[in-house]
């Protein structure tokens, strides 16, 4: 494969879909921190930051965070 089209298969791969996955997610958290906190950033600019920095092994931890609060979610009901 062409050098040129790998590097562009990772960074749409590996950034802008995770990216583009948790900007749009329903369960992805609040865009504005909660109230009386003292981070400007919300939990899903956290996420996003997250990916910006770590590319996929920051989506993976996304992934990973949603699949324990489904399942805690399911263990309290």
């Amino acid at each position: 494969m062409d050098p040129k089209t790998t590097a562009w298969l990772i960074l749409v791969f590996g950034y802008l879909l995770p990216l583009a996955h948790i900007a749009a997610a329903p369960g992805g958290g609040a865009w504005r921190p909660p109230p009386g906190t003292r981070c400007p950033f919300g939990p899903r600019v956290g996420w996003l930051v997250m990916v910006v920095l770590l590319g996929p092994i920051g989506w993976l931890l996304y992934l990973r965070s949603r699949i324990s609060l489904k399942r805690r979610g399911r263990a309290n009901s």
